[in-house]
């Protein structure tokens, strides 16, 4: 057995007159993530941790900001995308662990909703999901409200 363990961060601005896309989920919010396409920082990260863990180079590689055919994209397509090239260097995921910075508003709501959509997409359980959510403590431009950030873990696994 093969086993490859991967690690991503995604950053974004926030903005007024965004919406706030984490995990697959509009997050009820009064400002958003501001990015080329949706701006999942979540989805991004993880993308990001499976391709380094498969030795696939980064998100960015793959899916150009300066691509107009990915702008506004639903970054849920891209994990698809990211899982079939995993698969096809014959690995799969065994788990993910993740952590959102975010000051305002509180994810514990939505993180059961994140991880069901995450789930699927990988063909896990929800139990193979972790996403926890800390806030900076208003320190820093994640506290002050200006940016949100995701770190992001992966394993991935191989006969």
């Amino acid at each position: 057995m093969r086993i490859r363990v991967g690690y991503g961060v995604d950053v974004h601005k926030l903005g007024p007159d965004y919406d706030l896309i984490i995990g697959g989920v509009k997050v009820k919010s009064d400002f958003g993530a501001i990015g080329h396409s949706d701006a999942d920082v979540l989805l991004h990260a993880i993308c990001d941790s499976l391709l380094g863990a498969a030795n696939l180079r980064d998100i960015g590689f793959h899916f150009s900001d300066t691509d107009p055919k990915y702008k506004g994209i639903d970054s849920t397509i891209l994990l698809k995308e990211v899982v079939a090239l995993v698969k096809s260097k014959g690995y799969e995921t065994s788990n993910i662990d993740a952590t959102v910075v975010l000051q305002s508003p509180k994810l514990n709501p939505y993180i059961p909703e994140m991880q069901g959509i995450i789930a699927n997409i990988l063909g896990l359980d929800r139990d193979a999901v972790s996403i926890k959510a800390t806030t900076h403590e208003g320190v820093d431009s994640f506290g002050e409200k200006r940016a949100i950030k995701a770190y992001a873990a992966c394993l991935l696994i191989s006969n």
